[in-house]
């Protein structure tokens, strides 16, 4: 009985990352299940040394710091079948070509959705009572609120408005279900009964933003929602008002949020600005009511086996010629929210 090749993979990624995706128990269901080489990551292209292996590539496994898909990429695997990418979304990894060339790209973007979701949810509750503001007034000798200070804080009613029903977004929606908040969501994609599902009020965006206590960012960064909240829309935001954004950056107008923030009119949680990272001398650093991170609510750490584990298990369906679970299509790659 002939034999069945196994399909031939190669890594495409910073290979800092390699160990972390993959630790030894994934690596070895990998080996298992398609001929490649752990040593050999590729990081460009057009190298020399990859040309080989690129050559007789099937899939590609990549993650961050693959260079971009793009013609001369494909030139270099002609073979390509598949590209399985072990982080989140592949927006700014494949190009038209990819999808003219029929490859199937499957991402683990909905498993690195979840701990993006648990730091929202976090940071939420965690500002519903002010204890970001809390800390830096303890530290600066005043230990304990008067009932009038916390007259206007907790989480019981809270509304929180989530702009984008995106993987995150609707992870985010399922994590706040057993929570007492009133959730609005702002998603031009979605219908009144769908989201009344996912647990929310479908409402416009003029509407959330008047309307929530907390206004949390899920939408992608394509040109169409880029400063989506500039400053006429930051303005609508109630005074006490918390913003949080685990998305990206460009969703703001970073000078008009400073602007509110320094007035002191808003608060923000930031995992994500413009640019990334922020300059030095930029007030977001110091402002008391800025809770600033550096882009750490995605999977990280341990959690990064989590989004190798589905990058195995669609070389595994692969390799059994079954469809991915995981798939995304051009399509996926145009919604605006």
């Amino acid at each position: 009985m002939p034999s069945v090749r196994l399909p031939r993979a190669v890594f495409a990624m910073d290979p800092v990352h390699l160990p972390r995706l993959f630790p030894d128990p994934l690596m070895a269901r990998l080996r298992g299940t398609a001929e490649l080489d752990p040593a050999l990551v590729v990081r460009d292209f057009a190298d020399p040394a990859a040309a080989g292996a690129l050559a007789g590539a099937d899939v590609l496994i990549t993650g961050w710091g693959c260079p971009r898909l793009d013609e001369r990429a494909l030139a270099a695997a002609p073979g390509l079948r598949a590209v399985l990418h072990a982080a989140g979304s592949v927006r700014s990894l494949v190009g038209d070509v990819l999808w003219r060339r029929g490859v199937t790209v499957s991402s683990a973007v909905t498993a690195n959705a979840l701990p993006v979701a648990e730091y929202t949810l976090a940071m939420i509750l965690l500002t519903g009572k002010d204890a970001f503001g809390h800390r830096e007034r303890y530290r600066a000798g005043h230990p304990f609120p008067s009932p009038a200070e916390t007259a206007a804080l907790g989480n019981l009613g809270r509304r929180v408005g989530v702009v984008g029903a995106s993987r995150v977004g609707r992870r985010l929606l399922e994590l706040l279900r057993p929570f007492d908040f009133e959730v609005l969501l702002y998603d031009p994609y979605v219908g009144a009964a769908e989201a009344a599902a996912l647990g929310a009020r479908l409402v416009s965006l003029e509407e959330l933003l008047r309307g929530s206590d907390t206004v949390t960012l899920h939408a992608p960064d394509i040109p169409e929602t880029r400063h989506m909240l500039d400053r006429a829309a930051l303005a609508l935001i109630r005074d006490g008002g918390v913003l949080v954004n685990t998305s990206r950056g460009a969703l703001v107008d970073q000078e008009a949020l400073v602007g509110e923030l320094v007035s002191g009119r808003l608060s923000a949680v930031l995992d994500v600005t413009d640019p990334e990272p922020l300059p030095p001398g930029s007030p977001l650093h110091t402002l008391p009511n800025v809770f600033l991170t550096p882009h750490i609510a995605g999977s990280l750490g341990n959690e990064l086996a989590r989004l190798g584990g589905v990058v195995v298990e669609e070389l595994e369906r692969l390799a059994r010629g079954l469809p991915p679970a995981h798939e995304v299509r051009h399509a996926d790659l145009t919604r605006v929210a």
